[in-house]
């Protein structure tokens, strides 16, 4: 998705449910007595532009309800998976309108390897995965949401890093299947071999 330039946002005007009705005019004249006006002559629309900080805190109203919805629904699937609630989210700069919310976070052994720290995120856009910086290549916003999850490590200080020893990109996993993405978080959280059986009966 090209980026150059800056993007202008409006908020669109709702139609006045005044001159909008349903009911033919005699039925309508038969429940209120009131006979219809014909609607008047269309008016211009009065566009609000709205600033980039505006369309960043709606998105990110939007993200976190996502977020909530998802965190609900694979803590509720089975008692021995049990997650921290972790959500906030972040949207793209120059263009507010795209973001992604981190739900959870957890580890995960794999074979005989230490535990690996992964975190979960619903974005509301597709991309590829880059190896390198920046994380989003070739972003799409037109394909729906991408739920991933990449695994970190400790970095010096206080931060954290994309842990790539594993894959270059740090990526557990990417789908656009909610369902699917449901399915890759439970097995990553389920504790033991019966629990991830009940997990691939989805």
């Amino acid at each position: 998705m090209p980026t150059s330039g800056k993007l202008r946002y409006y908020a669109t005007t709702p139609t006045d449910s005044r001159w909008a009705t349903g009911l033919a005019p005699h039925s309508e004249f038969l429940r209120t007595g009131k006979i219809a006006r014909p609607a008047p002559p269309s008016l211009p629309a009065k566009r609000r532009y709205l600033a980039p900080e505006e369309v960043a805190e709606r998105t990110g109203r939007i993200l976190a309800a996502a977020g909530q919805t998802t965190y609900r629904r694979i803590n509720s699937f089975h008692e021995e998976i049990r997650f921290p609630k972790m959500i906030f989210y972040r949207v793209l700069e120059e263009i507010p309108h795209l973001g992604y919310c981190h739900v959870t976070t957890s580890s995960t052994s794999f074979d005989a390897r230490e535990r690996v720290k992964w975190s979960f995120y619903i974005a509301n856009f597709a991309s590829d995965i880059s190896e390198t910086y920046p994380f989003f290549e070739h972003i799409r916003s037109s394909t729906g949401r991408m739920y991933f999850a990449v695994a970190f490590e400790k970095a010096p200080g206080d931060t954290f890093r994309i842990d790539r020893s594993i894959r270059k990109n740090g990526l557990l996993f990417r789908t656009g299947d909610p369902q699917e993405a449901m399915k890759n978080v439970l097995m990553l959280g389920a504790p033991n071999a019966a629990v991830r059986a009940e997990v691939k009966k989805l």
